[in-house]
């Protein structure tokens, strides 16, 4: 197993108290979803994606056995492997061990002790695997060195449903930026979740165990213990629906009553019934999935779906 050496580019908690502020001036009040992830958050996500209701991680390994051998060769030898927002790695590991000699694998998460266990815990099951795992924000700037990317053709990977949780124009940016990344002769591999019935997407988001609850009160845990916040969290019900108009999951934490909040010395307000709304998850056709990607300076090469057709892998390719 090779040395894992950690390139450390997150972002500085000023970034999350910042953040929190602005989310809370505005009307209505949203937090960033990225936040959900220190390192509690990623432990509550690795449980969400074991749950019966959330079907996106099982559709999406399923589609890697499956086709696995057919995406590795569409996707080529030799390349390095750069995922965004790796979390525990389970998909990877199927991945990689379809992929045909990769170059090396840099794994990209804002949550740091849960990146520094997953790359460890990749190290060691394909021990001649260059592992660089980068600590940062991949929505922002951030360095990966180039000389242990030996010059490969590189292979973004994207998984799960994350592209979903932008607004469009977010979403084209992040991969107009990622297309840079991955330079010619690179490409993307994408996991795009899929438009289905209203009642199997609130399941999903809204588990019968409340482990999506925890998930969504840990932005304001998180709060509490990092920036001194004091939201009691008893009084804040978690709230998973479907808006048709915009195709899309959103999450809310509801206030149970009138209350006021205070973050770093600012109160803020919340009237019973207000809402903070904490994530999106957009779901697309596979068409309108491909008219984004176009926006942004990529065409669909490939698609592959589950048989239900819930989830998709696509891989996307720079136009010439």
């Amino acid at each position: 197993m090779s040395q894992i050496t950690l390139v450390d580019c997150a972002p500085q908690t000023g970034d999350f108290e910042q953040d929190l502020i602005s989310g809370l001036s505005e009307t209505p009040k949203t937090l960033p979803c990225k936040y959900f992830y220190d390192r509690r958050g990623s432990e509550l996500f690795e449980q969400i994606c074991e749950l019966d209701e959330y079907y996106p991680t099982r559709s999406e390994i399923s589609i890697l056995r499956q086709h696995g051998s057919e995406i590795a060769a569409t996707i080529g030898s030799g390349c390095a492997l750069i995922e965004f927002g790796s979390g525990s790695g389970l998909k990877t590991e199927v991945l990689l061990s379809k992929l045909s000699d990769p170059a090396a694998y840099v794994p990209v998460d804002i949550s740091r002790e849960h990146l520094k266990l997953a790359a460890t815990d990749l190290s060691r099951k394909f021990p001649d695997l260059d592992v660089v795992p980068v600590c940062a924000d991949f929505t922002d700037e951030f360095h990966i060195p180039p000389e242990r990317l030996n010059g490969s053709p590189r292979t973004v990977y994207f998984s799960g449903s994350t592209i979903g949780n932008f607004e469009h124009s977010d979403a084209i940016e992040l991969l107009q930026r990622i297309a840079q990344l991955c330079e010619s002769g690179g490409g993307l591999l994408i996991g795009v979740d899929l438009q289905k019935d209203r009642a199997v997407l609130e399941a999903a988001y809204d588990d019968s165990e409340g482990v999506t609850r925890d998930f969504n009160h840990n932005l304001l845990r998180r709060a509490n213990a990092e920036l001194g916040a004091d939201f009691d969290l008893s009084q804040f019900d978690h709230l998973a629906r479907y808006d048709e108009q915009h195709d899309r999951i959103e999450m809310h934490l509801v206030s149970r009553s009138d209350q006021q909040v205070t973050v770093a010395d600012q109160t803020f307000e919340f009237t019973e019934g207000e809402t903070i709304h904490t994530e999106n998850s957009h779901k697309f056709t596979l068409q309108g999935f491909a008219e984004v990607a176009a926006q942004a300076g990529f065409h669909v090469r490939s698609v592959w779906t589950d048989p239900n057709e819930y989830f998709s892998v696509q891989y996307l390719v720079v136009d010439d």
